[in-house]
Parts: C-alpha cells; sequence; structure tokens
C-alpha cells in the first residue's frame, strides 16, 4: 500500500483542455477503409475522435495549460516541475516539457516527458505525488497529451478507427488533509506483452530509412486480441484491489474512471467493481483514445458538466503498451 505517514497529501488545484475543432467521424471511416459505423460503435463505443490537422502534441498542451489558466487564474511561473505524459513527443530532444516551458515563457520550472503509452498520466501523477509529498516540488504540473493521428495508420482499418488527438493540464499541490487527494496507488509493468502493442520504427533499433518508411514501421502496430484480453484483467484487478485494501464498497465510488480505449474494456472493470452504468465515466464516443489524455479529460468533461463534485471518491485505471498498467484511488479536491 502506498506510503501514508508523510506530512503531506497531494491534491488537484486547477486543470485545463483542449481538443481539435477537426471532428473524423465513422460515416469519414467508412469513407477511406472497409468498415461501418455500426460495427466500430459496437465493439469500441467510438463515434467521433478530434483530429489535430496542424501542429504538434506540444500545442495540445499549451492549449490545455491556457484554458486552465483561463478557469483558475494560474500563475504559470509559481509551478516548480512539469511532467509531460505522451508517447507522441514533439521529438526525441528536447523534451516536449522543455518546448512548452519555451512556448509558455515558463521560468521558474524544470521538467521532463514520461513514456508510458496509454498509462502515462497514471505513473505522472504517481511520480507528482513523490515529487510533492517529499517536499521537493510545491506546484507540479502534469499534462496529458497526445497526436495520436501522427502514428496512425489511415490504411489500417483495425487501429485508424481508435485514435483520436487531445490535450490536458492538471495541477498539483500538497495538502495537511490526510482525507483529501490522493489516497493510494498499484502500478504495473510487464515488457513480455511489448510484442503486442509497439511502433518499430524510430528508434535506435530501427531508426529512419527508406525501408522503415516503406513497411510502415512508424506507426502504431497492435495485436487487439491479445490486448483485450490482457487489458480486462489488469484494469479490473487494479481497480477491485484498490477497492478492497482501502474498504471501498460499491456504494462509496462515485465513479469509475477508466482509460477509454474500448467500450467492452470499461464494462468488464465495472462489472468487476460491483458498479453501475451511472458510476462509469464515459466519452470515448466523443473522441476516441486519446492515450495519455483520456482519464483527465474524463474528469474535467465530467466536472463541466455539474456531476463530479468536491469530496467524490474516484477510482482511476489504466492499460497501455508495454504492458504497463495501473490505478489510483483520490477524492476529488475540486
Amino acid at each position: 500500500m502506498y506510503n501514508k505517514n508523510g506530512k503531506y497529501n497531494t491534491k488537484v488545484t486547477a486543470f485545463g483542455k483542449f481538443v481539435p475543432e477537426t471532428i473524423y467521424d465513422n460515416a469519414y471511416f467508412e469513407s477511406i477503409v472497409d468498415t461501418k459505423d455500426e460495427w466500430i460503435v459496437t465493439r469500441t463505443g467510438i463515434k467521433e475522435r478530434r483530429i489535430l490537422e496542424n501542429g504538434a502534441t506540444s500545442d495540445l498542451a499549451v492549449g490545455a495549460i491556457k484554458d486552465m489558466v483561463r478557469r483558475f487564474d494560474v500563475d504559470l511561473n509559481t509551478i516548480d516541475l512539469i511532467i509531460v505524459a505522451t508517447v507522441t513527443p514533439d521529438m526525441f530532444f528536447p523534451s516536449t516539457a522543455c518546448v512548452i516551458m519555451d512556448k509558455l515563457n515558463i521560468k521558474s520550472a524544470w521538467g521532463f516527458d514520461i513514456s508510458a503509452a496509454c498509462s502515462a498520466f497514471i505513473f505522472a501523477v504517481a511520480t507528482a505525488r513523490s515529487f510533492i509529498e517529499s517536499g521537493a516540488s510545491k506546484k507540479v504540473l502534469v499534462i496529458g497529451a497526445d497526436k495520436m493521428s501522427a502514428i496512425t495508420d489511415y490504411t489500417d482499418r483495425n487501429t485508424c478507427i481508435l485514435f483520436g488527438d487531445a490535450g490536458t493540464a492538471m495541477l498539483f499541490e500538497p495538502t495537511e488533509d490526510k482525507e483529501d487527494g490522493f489516497l493510494d496507488q498499484i502500478l504495473f509493468c510487464d515488457g513480455s506483452g511489448g510484442k503486442y502493442l509497439y511502433m518499430l520504427g524510430g528508434g535506435s533499433l530501427n531508426p529512419a530509412t527508406h525501408e522503415t518508411v516503406d513497411k510502415k514501421m512508424h506507426f502504431i502496430y497492435q495485436d487487439g486480441k491479445a490486448v483485450f484480453k490482457v487489458a480486462v484483467i489488469g484494469m479490473a484487478d487494479v481497480a477491485e484491489e484498490l477497492m478492497k485494501r482501502n474498504n471501498l464498497k460499491p456504494e462509496d465510488v462515485a465513479f469509475l474512471v477508466p482509460h477509454q480505449a474500448n467500450l467492452r474494456i470499461v464494462d468488464a472493470t465495472r462489472e468487476r467493481m460491483g458498479i453501475d452504468n451511472s458510476k462509469v465515466m464515459v466519452n470515448i464516443d466523443k473522441y476516441g483514445n486519446t492515450t495519455a489524455a483520456t482519464i483527465p479529460l474524463c474528469m474535467i468533461d465530467y466536472y463541466d458538466e455539474g456531476k463530479l463534485k468536491k469530496g467524490d471518491n474516484l477510482i482511476l485505471a489504466s492499460f497501455g503498451a508495454g504492458y504497463t498498467w495501473g490505478g489510483i484511488y483520490m477524492k476529488w479536491s475540486i
């Protein structure tokens, strides 16, 4: 169990989001690959996804940060650490964190990127907690942003229908209230799953060449059936374990906040937790899988709709390439 003996807990104090204006609906995919709206909705729950036509992941992040400033009047130069959760950095280096700081003229912070695919936001939050609760940082900005359209093969009907682009920003600060904010976490990696979900090209193993481009090695590859089987187990296990070790009954949980990869995975996790559909955050129909942005985007959307309230118990759960997976138990603080 997470060490709760320190002086501080970590809580959310501000947030923002950015989704591009361009929408690819299922009719668009019917026009470019052999698929049908009914098939997509039945198997994934996705109806639309947002696409950033011009720009990079840093632009999604900057849009989200500006939204956060607009909502909460945050002074960006009071932030001392920026962690960017993304699998689509602008480039290998400099880090996307550095790019964002330059675009917004942030001079007070240091920062870095975290690569954990769809679990990256969960991993980034766990990292932010360590800095805050150790006393090393006071204000940590966690970005969950991905331009998945940049690494999606739009001739592959199995993957192109799944992904969208979005950016989110959440500010974390210490609290001496030990019953507020982030209360527990479970994190896992299993590298043996790497052969089922990956992008082969572009790194030191397979540097970019004409051959790697011709073989489409710079796009996502996913063995959907293999990933589905372990994702269902992984997300459900961590959600159930967080409830057990924190003595939470189904009625104590306001919302499950699952990674938005596939509605069937979400349903399986919900069933293991013993909660009904009304307690599950879902927006995959509007955005598709935005990777590191899905979980914070859900929380922000539900807050904006008046559904998420201060003090609500939330169980966050994710599963992604690596394999990586994990969960967080938190109380909403705003």
